[in-house]
């Protein structure tokens, strides 16, 4: 295996060839929480009307994962158009919200999306230079390779996504998580990863119980 040259190709290749391309920057639960039975969940998208199929397929892999575990949740796209609560106050988006008969809503909100553009070299492993400079045709064929050998460019995209869950009952925030992805490899395939990825979370810091588990009843 060629050893590569220069950090930034190495995390690159990281990220891009193995493991997951999403990743939790940091959460927080407000300390009075924990699970309890939601009626509806509405999973809203705040994503640029560009990326449209990226919001809809966001909504509802995590609408789906948070029906895998018995609640009942539903997508923005199904049951809202994107400007829905355009020209509202806070009063009459409220009101309708619950007039629908949702107490808790999931945002999804992509913060920023970064393209990164880096050069990789046509060569790009270490050569013991010290076994080649008593020779001359060694040296030249070493430093020939790696001076005329063409390299290219790569661009690979970074999304910044933000999610936050609030109780309708109470209007405040209960819990809130950044993340990041890096370069995902389909639509499709950022959607499932970032989906069961907050909703792990979500579990894992008792903001949501897994319903769908059967209860034991004690003997």
């Amino acid at each position: 295996m060629k050893k590569i040259a220069g950090i930034t190709v190495v995390i690159i290749l990281f990220f891009s060839g193995c493991g997951s391309s999403s990743w939790i920057t940091s959460s927080w639960k407000a300390p009075d929480v924990y699970p309890k039975k939601f009626n509806k969940i509405v999973v809203l998208g705040l994503v640029r009307e560009t990326d449209r199929t990226i919001r809809e397929k966001m909504e509802q892999h995590i609408a789906g994962d948070l029906r895998d575990l018995g609640y009942n949740a539903v997508c923005s796209c199904d049951e809202f158009n994107p400007k829905a609560f355009e020209g509202m106050n806070e009063e009459q988006a409220l009101k309708k919200l619950r007039s629908e008969g949702v107490d808790a809503v999931l945002t999804i909100t992509l913060l920023d999306k970064t393209k990164e553009r880096y050069y990789v070299p046509g060569r790009v492993y270490y050569t013991p230079y010290n076994k080649y400079y008593n020779r001359f045709w060694g040296y030249y064929r070493t430093m020939y390779d790696r001076i005329y050998t063409e390299g290219y460019y790569n661009v690979e995209t970074r999304y910044f996504w933000e999610s936050n869950f609030y109780e309708m009952a109470t209007d405040r925030l209960i819990y809130s998580v950044q993340s990041q992805s890096f370069d995902p490899g389909s639509t499709e395939s950022l959607s499932h990863e970032y989906g069961l990825m907050i909703v792990k979370d979500m579990v894992k810091k008792s903001v949501l119980a897994n319903q769908s588990k059967p209860v034991l009843k004690p003997m």
